[in-house]
């Protein structure tokens, strides 16, 4: 999620309370990496995943159970995913559950503002005897105050908060590119789409999608953030070399595809070398798209098939770091508090 902030202001706003469930250390094999978030309501609405499964069933009845229950103090919990859950990825997972209600609601929204405007780093510092952690922007002047209890062992985390989806440029809205925005929908992806006839979108579109009419897409090329990736499928195959050409020209996108055959792929490496292009910037040129192996023509297959190998692609990009939760006390056995939150006694 990319709107935590703004996602929980809702919430407390809503309900009057709400609960934020952060994953912050695996040990082993988990569903989910450190970092990972879910906002929980008291009814047991929530938004994001902690991984699925029996251990998001735990998380989120605890979550719930705490705010139904009025519970002034987060907690956190470490679960070895086998013994405790009968789940097989054998490793541990140490679950923070932060609680907010209305009067953080000021504090709430000074972070969505931040997250919204580009994102921030903070310096979280999770204190026992606290319904949340206490967060310090960093890059501000100034020293967060040392407000635990001596001897009080304290959790100090670097935590991110920004859009992490992984920028894509589509070129062409046709049957194709229509049936791949929506399977890049619930993907992490910021797609921007391109195209320069006037009926080209639809009346309605995902939340991750930016529709740019241009009568001359190859400019926009130029303007992609670094990175992208570029997909094209317009309905000129003569836009399509312009495009590709221009996508090749640049050393900072790191995939261009281009639907069509092997024979289209041939003519347009010809054309290519013969306008300039390199041989290292042609052998980004990936034609046809999609993973291998997945045949029919189907625009809703060809779309699973692409977006599959710009999550393989996406992911080769990045790489994820989690923060131990080492020493830090925990409350009690998940056993031990599921039969306080059912006496309505934890607090």
């Amino acid at each position: 999620m990319s709107d935590i902030w703004t996602r929980l202001s809702r919430i407390v706003r809503i309900q009057g309370r709400g609960a934020l469930v952060t994953v912050l250390d695996i040990r082993g094999s988990a569903p989910r990496e450190a970092g990972a978030r879910m906002i929980v309501a008291p009814d047991g609405s929530f938004s994001g995943t902690v991984g699925g499964g029996q251990l998001e069933w735990e998380a989120i009845q605890l979550a719930a159970g705490r705010l139904r229950v009025g519970s002034s103090q987060m907690c956190v919990s470490d679960f070895a995913l086998g013994p405790d859950l009968g789940q097989c990825c054998g490793g541990r997972v140490t679950i923070a559950t932060e609680l907010f209600v209305d009067r953080d609601l000021g504090e709430i929204e000074r972070l969505a503002g931040l997250e919204a405007s580009g994102g921030f780093t903070c310096e979280a510092r999770y204190i026992p005897d606290r319904p949340h952690a206490e967060r310090r922007i960093l890059g501000n002047s100034g020293e967060a105050a040392d407000t635990a209890q001596p001897g009080v062992r304290v959790l100090t985390r670097v935590e991110r908060f920004e859009d992490t989806r992984y920028p894509v440029v589509l070129f062409g809205a046709g049957h194709v590119g229509r049936a791949l925005v929506l399977a890049l929908a619930p993907l992490p992806f910021r797609v921007t789409w391109v195209d320069g006839r006037p009926d080209g979108f639809p009346k309605a579109m995902p939340r991750n999608v930016t529709p740019v009419r241009a009568a001359r897409p190859a400019q926009l090329v130029g303007e992609a953030a670094s990175g992208s990736l570029v997909i094209i499928m317009t309905h000129s195959h003569p836009l399509d070399l312009e495009l590709t050409r221009a996508a090749l020209a640049r050393n900072d996108l790191p995939y261009v595809g281009v639907i069509g055959s092997e024979t289209k792929r041939a003519r347009f490496l010809s054309r290519l070398r013969d306008s300039g292009i390199g041989s290292s910037a042609l052998a980004r040129l990936r034609c046809p798209i999609g993973i291998d192996g997945i045949d029919d023509k189907a625009p809703p297959v060809i779309a699973a098939s692409v977006a599959a190998e710009l999550l393989l692609v996406s992911q080769a990009a990045r790489g994820d770091s989690g923060d131990a939760a080492e020493g830090f006390p925990q409350e009690g056995t998940r056993r031990e508090e599921n039969k306080l939150l059912q006496r309505g006694r934890l607090s």
